[in-house]
């Protein structure tokens, strides 16, 4: 490894290339001096073992091309009437229709999702619920089964979103079982964790999304990290005028990935897709997009305007500054 630090090459992270001088020179010996050939062919066997041995492990970032990105529209509690829901499905529809390599999803009130599928049928968007009660069927007033959800053509369910952690009192262990109601029944759970902006000012982002993530993936199989998405939405960032900057954003998303990296392995922490949710725009998704660690973004208040949502589901990668 002292190898490394040879000025020449520097900039090479491979232990191979930076053990090449190293190796040359032991050939150049064996070269004037045959009699030594038995005892350096030890020595260049050795080296080489080295540096394949000490060769760095593929990081889940080399692997990210397979990852397709998704946009996700939360309408929230949004619009007032059906006809309107109709509407707006439809321009979503038809100004993302040359669309190609992101996924795209619709998440309405649970009202309006026959009048949203039937909306973009024969689209390649897909739709989402934003909530699920943890049983099937019974006395549960006001609540929706993940069996009507799949009757209904749901795709995905957002589970542990910030206003029902906060407005409506959702636990890490309530939300699990969401987690696991979920998958359960063949739907895809959007998993939305993040830090308040307490939290977030104290330096405890990371340490929230750890706890979040662990709680609310218990008993989640590395197989069936397959169907989950993770979306990071700093609560601070939500509806108050702060913004997270792309690089606030990528820290987090790479701590994710880590986490999943430790916990599940390198194929999950590669394959898992980890959208960003924090007052998403037109005007910001681009700088967001093209961070390596996130993969989508989950969409609020824009998603309620057809020509924003699709521009930021038409995003343009900028650049990433060397």
């Amino acid at each position: 490894r002292r190898l490394c630090r040879t000025p020449d090459l520097s900039r090479s992270s491979s232990p191979l290339v930076c053990l090449l001088p190293r190796i040359l020179a032991e050939s150049a010996l064996v070269s004037r001096n045959p009699k030594m050939l038995a005892h350096k062919t030890v020595a260049l066997a050795a080296l080489l073992s080295a540096a394949v041995a000490f060769q760095p492990r593929r990081s889940p970032m080399a692997m990210m091309a397979g990852r397709t990105p998704i946009i996700a529209g939360n309408w929230k509690m949004n619009p007032p009437t059906k006809q309107e829901a109709a509407s707006l499905a439809t321009s979503v529809a038809e100004m993302t229709k040359d669309t190609s390599g992101v996924e795209i999803a619709i998440i309405p009130p649970h009202c309006f999702l026959p009048t949203v599928q039937e909306a973009i049928e024969g689209s390649s968007v897909t739709v989402g619920a934003q909530n699920v009660y943890v049983e099937e069927k019974g006395a549960f007033t006001g609540a929706i089964s993940p069996l009507m959800l799949e009757s209904l053509g749901c795709v995905y369910v957002l589970c542990g979103h910030s206003e029902r952690r906060v407005l409506f009192k959702d636990d890490d262990t309530y939300i699990n079982a969401k987690v696991r109601t979920v998958l359960d029944h063949n739907l895809k759970p959007i998993l939305c964790i993040g830090e308040s902006q307490f939290e977030y000012e104290n330096k405890l982002n990371k340490q929230v999304c750890a706890l979040q993530l662990a709680k609310d993936l218990q008993g989640v199989t590395a197989e069936e990290m397959a169907n989950v998405v993770i979306a990071y939405e700093p609560v601070w960032a939500i509806g108050t005028g702060l913004t997270a900057t792309p690089e606030i954003a990528q820290e987090v998303h790479a701590y994710i990935r880590s986490w999943l990296l430790d916990t599940y392995g390198e194929k999950v922490a590669a394959e898992t897709r980890i959208q960003y949710g924090g007052s998403v725009t037109p005007d910001s998704v681009d700088a967001l997009m093209a961070c390596p660690d996130i993969d989508g973004c989950l969409v609020g208040g824009a998603s309620l305007v057809a020509d924003k949502f699709s521009r930021i589901v038409a995003f343009q990668k900028e650049p990433v500054a060397a």
